[in-house]
């Protein structure tokens, strides 16, 4: 089950996120989120703008993830490549974590927001191998790189919602 999250969840955010960034120091992307990414304060912001999403199974918090509808000022320029529409009105995952108690958490997740939008995309760091990993055999595909507000480069991904991607290839 999907739902908004709420202020009284973020302990356990809190604990997701930590976990997250242990596992990726751990398989070798130890910069992207360093020691405190993201902050509480920007957690509290994407709950109090109803972006903040959980993902729960049997009463357990398995995943925590931003969903923002609508352009990304990140995503208006792409180097080394192209969106493969940007003409569609899109959304964009950022910050999505695991518990690490479930499998199967970054694909019902990104099943879940390409319910709700034509076109997904997500951005990750070059170390984060496991996240390339999730969005590639998830049906995404590397459309270039993007660089975030501090001006590091992120690789930009893109998938298509079915309907889209039937009425593309018509």
């Amino acid at each position: 089950m999907f739902r908004g999250a709420v202020r009284g969840d973020l302990p356990q955010i809190l604990q997701i996120y930590a976990h997250a960034r242990e596992a990726m120091a751990a398989s070798g992307n130890p910069t992207q989120w360093g020691d405190n990414f993201p902050p509480q304060e920007l957690l509290e912001e994407d709950i109090d703008s109803n972006r903040l999403f959980v993902y729960v199974v049997n009463g357990q918090l398995m995943g925590v993830f931003a969903f923002i509808l609508g352009a990304d000022p990140t995503y208006q320029v792409i180097e080394d490549g192209a969106w493969l529409n940007d003409a569609l009105p899109y959304g964009t995952i950022h910050r999505l974590a695991s518990s690490g108690k479930s499998k199967g958490v970054a694909s019902a997740v990104i099943e879940w927001c390409l319910e709700h939008c034509q076109s997904l995309r997500a951005d990750t760091h070059a170390d984060n191998q496991i996240m390339q990993h999730l969005l590639e055999k998830n049906g995404f595909t590397r459309c270039g790189i993007i660089h975030v507000a501090d001006g590091t480069p992120r690789i930009a991904y893109q998938k298509l919602a079915l309907t889209q991607q039937r009425s593309e290839s018509n």
